[in-house]
């Protein structure tokens, strides 16, 4: 499947990212998410889908939050990812209304997690594409996610599982064979 097949045409890309600002200013205004009338978007908009929204103020980050599933239409997915990212991170004070013209967003439409079978960590670190892959690892109640964006702050792929499995509340050289790992592709904008 060519990955560029499922990427946003230019409007919709716009139309997303402006919810999104949407929803950060109701956010500070209102305190909730902005409200989308999703049957005035396109179709694409309008299909479930999964998406994490990045605010960072100057080159730090500021909230990050989404949805790994996709349980509603694209752009309430959004809309609420947004809020989330603004209001709901608890790495982060709620965005107050002066921030905002110092504020950075990325927006990130995650393709459907599959899962990934590896034999061991090395087969992991050999097999994952630097990058492209956004990766889920799971073990009972522990479950985090790396985007494929985190790539350019890691130096290598160890580097990145190795922060990942912190990330979940596990030791960093943990490995065992019930760790689920699962891999996504996700397209910026």
């Amino acid at each position: 499947m060519d990955p560029e097949e499922n990427r946003l045409c230019e409007a919709d890309a716009m139309a997303l990212r402006e919810v999104a600002w949407d929803s950060v200013r109701e956010g500070t205004r209102h305190s909730r998410a902005a409200v989308v009338a999703v049957a005035d978007f396109s179709a694409p908009l309008r299909e479930l889908g999964a998406s994490f929204v990045t605010l960072r103020k100057g080159a730090a980050l500021r909230g990050c939050m989404g949805s790994l599933e996709a349980r509603m239409p694209l752009v309430e997915d959004v809309a609420r990812n947004a809020y989330n990212a603004g209001f709901n991170d608890p790495r982060f004070e709620p965005v107050r209304e002066e921030e905002h013209p110092e504020l950075s967003l990325k927006l990130s439409v995650l393709g459907a997690p599959v899962p990934f079978p590896v034999e061991s960590e090395p087969d992991l670190l050999e097999r994952l594409v630097p990058g492209t892959d956004g990766l889920i690892l799971r073990e009972g109640g522990r479950r985090a996610t790396f985007l494929p964006a985190v790539w350019q702050s890691v130096a290598s792929p160890a580097e990145f599982v190795s922060l990942l499995k912190r990330k979940a509340g596990l030791p960093r050289d943990y490995w065992s064979e019930r760790l689920e790992v699962f891999r996504y592709r996700a397209d910026e904008y």
